[in-house]
């Protein structure tokens, strides 16, 4: 039987696609935080574009998650933390994205958004939204690294890859 080369496994696609969304989430995270204290528009409008390419990266995660849950599914010792990785991608998906278009709302040329108030609660929706990230991407680490979730075990002797 051929087999079919790493990069097109379905199940590839999801670590391929979710580390940069957590880079870019993280680092707009710490801009905003360092906009607050410096009150900088610069570090503002950066963990803004940030922030938007994080969403967008995040909602592609969650699209090739949904195509590896399939294919890793069948194999897992325990695929109630495939579950909960899933439920709580979605939830800090979601979180990031209200985040997002309240940040957005604020470029918005109504004195009401201009507030340092919706600063303050895009802070705070970022700040559950990491925690979550971090709980996920441990979760995620669980799902590889103690049941082998999308990995390739080669035969005992590595004969295909001779």
């Amino acid at each position: 039987m051929e087999q079919v080369p790493d990069f097109w496994r379905t199940e590839v696609f999801h670590p391929l696609s979710v580390h940069f969304p957590i880079a870019l989430l993280v680092v707009a995270f710490l801009f905003k935080i360092i906009a607050l204290r410096y009150r900088r528009e610069v570090w503002e409008r950066g963990g803004s574009v940030l922030l938007g390419l994080g969403v967008i990266g995040i909602w592609v995660a969650i699209f090739t998650g949904n195509l590896a849950d399939g294919i890793v599914s069948r194999k897992l010792c325990d695929p109630t933390v495939l579950k909960d990785h899933e439920n709580y991608a979605w939830i800090t998906a979601w979180l990031f994205t209200a985040g997002a278009a309240i940040d957005f709302l604020r470029y918005i040329k109504l004195p009401l958004f201009k507030s340092r108030v919706f600063l303050v609660v895009v802070l705070l929706i970022l700040t559950g939204g990491n925690a979550l990230l971090t709980y996920v991407g441990h979760l995620g680490a669980t799902l590889v690294y103690q049941q082998a979730a999308g990995v390739y075990v080669p035969s005992g002797d590595c004969a295909e890859f001779e």
